[in-house]
C-alpha cells in the first residue's frame, strides 16, 4: 500500500514538474503589427508593457491571468523623444529617456510602481547641446546584471579620431556615485567602439576593433576597461598574429571577478572559419589571465552544419548569440546559424555584423552603437518589408561548453529549420534559464502550421525534447525571441493574431 502511494505521488510530481500553462491577453484593436513595446516585466504582481505607435506611448498593465488590468498614457514623454529604456524590480521600475528641444538633448528619468503610476516626479539626469537642430541620439544606458549598478554614458568627437566619453554611474536609487570624462587615446580611422557592458562592481568594459578593407575582420582589438571608482582607461591588445576575428563578444564573470572575450576567428582573410577564440581579463590584476583558440574538427562541423553547406564552411554563418559564465570559472558559448537570401543581392555577413553596431555619425556626437539589435524591434515602419523578397533562414543553434581551462567539456546542437519571407520575427529561439537547466523555446513549421517547441539543457550537456506544450492556441503565432523571462519558471512572449500583436505567460 505505501508503495503504492509513493509511487502515485512520484508519478504525480514527475508529470507537475512537465506541466505548464499558457495565459493570453486579449485582442487589443489599438496594437497594430506594426506597434513597437518592450516587455517591462513583472512589477508588483503585474505584468508591464510598454507600446509606442507613432506619437502614442502608454502601458499596458496586466494581472496573473494577462487580464488588461489599465491602459496608462505616458503624458510625462514629451514629444522628440529619442530613446526610452526600462529598468525593472520587483516592486518598481525606471523608464530612461531622451528628448530634444532645440538644441539641447536632456536624458531623464521618472520611477513608476507596477501599476504604471509615477511614484516621484521626472528627474533630468544631463544635457548635451548640440550644434545644429538635427534630431540624434546622444546617451546610452546600460546597468549591471544585478540592477545594483546603473550607467549613462555619451561619446563625442573632440579631434578627427579623438573621442571625449562621458560616464554617470548611479545605484539602483538613481544616486549618483561618480561623473568621469576621459579622452580617448587615438583612434584608427577605420575603428570602431562596440559591446559596452558593465559588471556588478560598476566596472566598464567595451571593445576597441579595427577592421580592414569593407567592415570585414577585424585584424586589431584592444580591450578598455574604466573601473568604477576611476576616471582612466586601462587599455589591453589581444595579441592576434596569424588570424583575424569576426565580432567580438564582451561579458561580464561577476562569480570570478572577470571579464570574458568570445570571437569566431579565421585562419586567413576571405576564408572560412576555423574555431572560437576566447581570452580571460582578470580585474584583481589588471591583465589577461588566460587565452584560448578552440579549431573545430570535423565532427564538430559535421553536428553544426545545414543540409546545403560544406564541412569547411559549415560555421561560416553562424554568429555568437549569448555566453553564459559560470561558478566554477567556465563558461558556455551558443551560436545560431542565421543567413538572408534575396534576388537582388547576396548574403554578406559582415554588412549584418557591422551595419548598424560600429560606431555610427550623428553630427557633432557618436553613438557608440547604433540601436539596431537583433533581439528587440529595430525599425517597426520597415519591418515587414520593403518590396524586395530576401528570405531569413534561421537553423541550428550549437552549444559549446569550456572548463576553467579553456578545455572544451562538451558541445551539443539543437536541430531547428527556420525560414520566412520578408520578416524574421517568427524565427529564432527565447533563451530561458532555470538555474539548473537552460531551455530553449522556438518556432517550428509542422502541417504549414507555426507551433512552439522546447528543448532542455543540463548542466552535464544532456539535451532533451520536451513534448508539444499545452494549451497552444492556432489562431496566435509566437515571436520567441522578443519574449522575456518575468520569473523563476515564467516568461512572457509575444505573438500575432491576424494583424495584430498580442502576449502571452507561459508558467511551467
Amino acid at each position: 500500500m505505501r508503495t503504492s502511494i509513493l509511487y502515485t505521488v512520484l508519478l504525480f510530481w514527475a508529470t507537475a514538474l512537465q506541466a505548464q500553462r499558457i495565459s493570453y491577453t486579449d485582442i487589443d484593436r489599438d496594437d497594430y503589427r506594426q506597434m513597437n513595446f518592450e516587455i517591462i516585466g513583472k512589477v508588483g504582481g503585474n505584468i508591464n508593457i510598454y507600446k509606442n505607435f507613432r506619437n502614442k506611448n502608454e502601458v499596458s498593465v496586466y494581472d496573473a491571468d494577462m487580464k488588461l488590468k489599465d491602459k496608462v498614457n505616458l503624458a510625462v514623454l514629451p514629444d522628440r523623444v529619442s530613446n526610452v529604456d526600462f529598468i525593472a524590480y520587483a516592486d518598481q521600475y525606471y523608464m530612461v529617456y531622451q528628448y530634444q528641444k532645440r538644441n539641447v538633448v536632456y536624458f531623464a528619468a521618472v520611477k513608476l510602481n507596477g501599476d504604471a503610476r509615477m511614484l516621484a516626479d521626472p528627474v533630468v539626469l544631463d544635457t548635451s547641446h548640440l550644434e545644429s537642430n538635427n534630431e540624434i541620439k546622444v546617451y546610452s544606458m546600460i546597468y549591471s546584471e544585478n540592477k545594483q549598478r546603473i550607467m549613462v554614458y555619451k561619446m563625442s568627437r573632440r579631434q578627427e579620431r579623438v573621442y571625449l566619453l562621458t560616464t554617470m554611474l548611479y545605484d539602483r536609487d538613481l544616486t549618483l556615485l561618480r561623473r568621469s570624462t576621459i579622452v580617448t587615446p587615438p583612434q584608427p580611422r577605420d575603428g570602431i567602439f562596440n559591446d559596452f557592458v558593465l559588471d556588478n562592481d560598476g566596472d566598464l568594459a567595451f571593445g576597441s576593433s579595427t577592421q580592414s578593407g569593407n567592415h570585414d575582420y577585424i585584424t586589431r582589438f584592444h580591450l578598455i576597461v574604466k573601473k568604477a571608482a576611476a576616471d582612466t582607461l586601462v587599455i589591453t591588445e589581444i595579441p592576434l598574429r596569424e588570424f583575424v576575428l569576426d565580432e567580438v563578444k564582451i561579458k561580464a564573470d561577476n562569480y570570478n571577478k572577470r571579464f570574458l572575450l568570445t570571437s569566431f576567428y579565421y585562419a586567413q582573410k576571405r576564408g572560412n572559419i576555423d574555431g572560437l577564440m576566447s581570452m580571460v581579463w582578470d580585474k584583481t590584476t589588471n591583465r589577461q589571465h588566460a587565452s584560448y583558440r578552440f579549431p573545430f574538427n570535423d565532427t564538430l562541423r559535421s553536428d553544426a552544419r545545414s543540409d546545403n553547406t560544406s564541412l569547411k564552411m559549415a560555421f561560416n554563418d553562424y554568429f555568437i548569440r549569448q555566453v553564459i559564465p559560470t561558478r566554477d570559472g567556465g563558461f558556455a558559448v551558443i551560436g545560431e546559424l542565421y543567413y538572408t537570401s534575396s534576388r537582388s543581392g547576396g548574403w554578406n555577413r559582415f554588412d549584418y555584423l557591422y551595419g548598424g553596431m560600429g560606431m555610427m555619425p550623428y553630427n557633432y556626437y557618436y553613438s557608440p552603437y547604433s540601436s539596431l539589435n537583433q533581439w528587440r524591434w529595430a525599425d517597426p515602419w520597415n519591418r515587414w518589408g520593403s518590396g524586395t523578397l530576401v528570405r531569413h533562414v534561421s537553423e541550428n543553434v550549437m552549444v559549446f561548453y569550456f572548463n576553467p581551462d579553456g578545455k572544451l567539456q562538451w558541445s551539443n546542437v539543437v536541430r531547428k529549420k527556420q525560414f520566412d519571407d520578408n520578416s524574421d520575427i517568427l524565427l529564432s529561439y527565447l533563451l530561458f534559464n532555470t538555474g539548473s537547466e537552460i531551455r530553449f523555446l522556438f518556432n517550428q513549421l509542422e502541417r504549414r502550421e507555426q507551433i512552439l517547441n522546447s528543448v532542455t539543457l543540463n548542466a552535464e550537456g544532456r539535451m532533451k525534447r520536451d513534448p508539444t506544450l499545452k494549451g497552444l492556441d492556432r489562431n496566435y503565432e509566437f515571436m520567441p525571441k522578443y519574449g522575456k523571462q518575468t520569473g523563476p519558471r515564467e516568461l512572457v512572449i509575444p505573438c500575432m493574431n491576424r494583424n495584430y500583436i498580442c502576449f502571452a505567460k507561459l508558467d511551467f
